[in-house]
């Protein structure tokens, strides 16, 4: 009987070498065996998960993984689609000059998209993270509890471990959150808008936040 592959031993180079011939020897070679996995995800996947996966080493995979985005990327045959590398990880997507037709298919006859007070409280966690909920509901001046509930059920938030300290339940956001923005991590999310209403003034609370000390510059 096979062994998990968390308890698996980690493979030998003769065994990579021997793993790696067995997915070589498939239609497509270890290209097509990528595919296969990106096809299947419904998360990004890091190059080293690839390599575990499919058992050669991660320096193959990361090749293999760039030069598919580089034939999605050009070639004679545009995509529909397009391999990115976001939110720590590696996924195939709707190339973004369809986003529009994507969207009519996916919220046509769907109420999902979030209201105006979910998308505020979504920006405070965003730049506040990790956040009370109680900072939250002083930040946007209203009671929050059910938006979060929202926001957490939407899988855009979760709690965030317990620092041991205030005992408040903090909130962050998630690597879904990153990849519904196309984001490779906080860092990279721009000043706030001024078009967010509610939410202009919040580079005036905690000027030590993470966000703040990463983006903003001091003077």
């Amino acid at each position: 009987m096979n062994q998990p592959a968390a308890t698996r031993a980690p493979l030998t180079p003769q065994d990579a070498g021997a793993a790696g011939a067995e997915v070589d020897s498939l239609p497509g070679g270890l290209a097509a065996g990528i595919e296969a996995v990106l096809m299947v995800i419904d998360e990004p996947i890091t190059a080293a998960r690839l390599a575990t996966v499919l058992r050669v080493g991660e320096e193959r995979v990361t090749a293999a993984l760039q030069s598919l985005r580089d034939a999605y990327d050009g070639g004679d045959t545009p995509r529909g689609f397009e391999l990115r590398e976001l939110a720590g990880g590696w996924r195939i997507f709707s190339r973004r000059d369809f986003a529009p037709f994507v969207s009519r298919f996916v919220i046509d006859g769907q109420t999902a998209r979030l209201t105006q007070a979910a998308l505020e409280t979504l920006a405070v966690i965003a730049y506040r993270q990790p956040v009370s909920r109680g900072r939250i509901a002083a930040i946007r001046g209203v009671n929050v509890d059910s938006v979060v509930r929202t926001l957490l059920t939407r899988g855009l938030i979760h709690e965030a471990p317990d620092d041991g300290e205030s005992g408040a339940t903090l909130y962050q956001t998630t690597s879904y959150f990153l990849e519904r923005l196309g984001l490779g991590s906080i860092s990279e999310l721009p000043r706030l808008s001024p078009h967010l209403p509610g939410v202009g003034d919040i580079d005036d609370y905690d000027v030590d936040s993470p966000w703040q000390s990463a983006n903003h510059e001091t003077t």
